[in-house]
């Protein structure tokens, strides 16, 4: 049973950065795997932030572009999201999100897209 465990979150005041990560547990075959971030709010729906394929291809969401950055380490199946210059429309909720099988480039947003998801890790920015 893979588990995606997400970290980083925190408070944080406007303008400034915070770096999430994401590990795999032991047994993830990644092999083709696509991975991505999303987020929630209170009230909101979920929102794609930004997700990176197995081919290297990144997509990003419209609110986040510019400001985020997305990365991973192959090597030690953890996935990154660096953001930066965080705004109030930042605050929510944060998931991790992996799927074991390729997908186009196109669907890196698109939240049907993962069959794997970690619990989330909240960010504050006030």
């Amino acid at each position: 049973h893979v588990q995606l465990v997400e970290s980083g979150g925190g408070s944080v005041q406007i303008g400034g950065s915070l770096t999430l990560a994401c590990a795999a547990s032991r047994g993830f075959d990644d092999a083709d795997a696509e991975w991505g971030w999303f987020r929630q709010a209170p009230g909101k729906e979920r929102e794609a932030v930004a997700g990176i394929g197995n081919d290297g291809s990144i997509r990003y969401g419209d609110a986040v572009n510019g400001r985020f950055t997305i990365s991973k380490d192959i090597d030690a199946d953890t996935l990154s999201l660096q953001m930066t210059n965080l705004k109030t429309e930042d605050d929510a909720m944060y998931y991790c999100a992996a799927s074991s099988t390729r997908c186009w480039p196109s669907a890196l947003l698109d939240g049907t897209t993962y069959n794997i998801w970690g619990r989330g890790t909240q960010v504050t920015v006030s």
